[in-house]
């Protein structure tokens, strides 16, 4: 698979890293997987739930947005569809848009440096 590059982005990002890769974007600090109402009905219906079931088990109420809750694994966290064992997301094809573009988040524009040390797919452009 060929390295990605975006427009504004001081890094390349190779997706084949995350063959290999322990899901580094998925575990590590708490923080937040923002889902949109939209997103959320999709994986209601993948997993045939409803709503309210699906909030009580898998979504954290942040002010007025939905956050995945996340559980705490030795030291660290993670998602709550990080499957641990197989080193995946288990709702990979419908994760939220935050997920699908990472890397490419507007915070990596002004640190290549912290997503190039958490994930392996990153190689920091140099200019000579």
């Amino acid at each position: 698979m060929d390295a990605v590059q975006k427009n504004g982005f001081d890094f390349v990002f190779d997706p084949s890293a995350c063959e290999t890769c322990p899901g580094y974007c998925c575990n590590g600090s708490s923080g937040n997987v923002w889902v949109s109402p939209q997103e959320i009905e999709e994986i209601c219906l993948f997993l045939h739930k409803n709503f309210v079931d699906f909030a009580a088990k898998y979504l954290r109420r942040v002010e007025n947005r939905f956050s995945f809750q996340e559980r705490l694994v030795e030291d660290a966290f993670e998602c709550i569809f990080f499957d641990g064992h197989e080193k995946k997301c288990s709702i990979y094809g419908l994760r939220p848009s935050g997920c699908r573009t990472y890397p490419f988040w507007d915070h990596f524009k002004n640190h290549p440096e912290q997503v190039a040390g958490e994930c392996p797919g990153i190689k920091i452009i140099t200019v000579e």
